[in-house]
């Protein structure tokens, strides 16, 4: 078994030995309440079961099926909201970064600069991120084998980064859908770094919708029992108070009012499984 490193974000440490943690928060910031009544309320539930918390919200969404689609507050309004929530619930926060003209400003607020999966072999984007000294989270790509990963980590590795997050998020299956490999996580793993499993992302319809993207929120749960069991080492969900009526990414996030008992359920299986495993 490889043995992950254990990596700083904002007041505690994830990775090897450490509690499984929660990346969570609405897809894209659509307001400045919905962003911290949300934060606030996963902060109380995660905070009950002992969680540690990273608040995930986009200031922009580059990468919507259409033009008319909406992306967001933008950079400046989004950090100012995103800087009152790591202010005022006092979590780190995690956003994406789509261009290197971004990352800058970004890393002065956030604790996390998240790389889109179809960024994700940027090298120029890549590197960047490194430069700053914060966490960098990349999202595997739909289109590339997890062990191709290895060629992320080097990236950021030989450009200064020492605090990486590898996370998957399903991979393109035939038009307008996903699947999930199981065997990424413990293939990932074996890079080092903590390995999150994004279980939203990975019931996406990509484009399913015509001029959206569609998802299927019934599987969320499912997937992320098996990779509880697999042996991951964090969550990454879009949550939503009202999913079905939000701008971006409704068909796959969870309800809010949903999210407690499905981490009660992930918490006992990650607690009878190892974070990694053998291969």
């Amino acid at each position: 078994m490889t043995t992950q490193r254990e990596i700083t974000i904002g007041p505690f440490h994830v990775g090897g030995t450490r509690p499984h943690f929660l990346i969570a928060g609405p897809c894209v910031i659509e307001n400045e309440k919905l962003a911290l009544d949300t934060a606030m309320c996963v902060a109380e539930i995660t905070k009950d079961l002992g969680i540690p918390y990273i608040f995930k919200s986009s200031y922009d969404k580059a990468n919507r099926t259409s033009i008319s689609s909406f992306r967001g507050l933008g950079q400046v309004k989004g950090l100012e909201i995103l800087k009152k929530v790591k202010e005022e619930v006092k979590v780190p926060i995690l956003t994406d970064v789509h261009d290197i003209h971004e990352i800058p400003r970004a890393a002065e607020v956030v604790d996390v600069l998240q790389i889109p999966a179809f960024l994700c072999r940027q090298t120029d984007l890549l590197v960047e991120a490194a430069k700053t000294g914060r966490v960098v989270n990349v999202k595997k790509g739909q289109f590339l084998a997890p062990v191709e990963m290895g060629n992320v980590v080097k990236k950021l590795e030989e450009s200064g980064a020492q605090h990486i997050l590898l996370t998957e998020r399903g991979t393109s299956f035939g038009y307008n859908n996903l699947v999930v490999d199981m065997r990424a996580l413990p293939i990932m793993q074996q890079f080092g770094y903590p390995i999150v499993f994004d279980a939203t992302h990975s019931v996406q319809l990509p484009g399913g919708g015509g001029t959206h993207s569609s998802g299927q929120r019934e599987f969320v749960a499912p997937l992320a029992r098996a990779a509880a069991a697999v042996g991951c080492h964090g969550f990454f969900m879009e949550v939503h108070p009202n999913p079905d009526s939000a701008p971006s990414d409704g068909p796959n996030m969870v309800r809010l009012s949903d999210l407690r008992a499905l981490l009660v359920e992930l918490l006992m299986i990650c607690h009878a499984a190892p974070k990694g495993i053998s291969t």
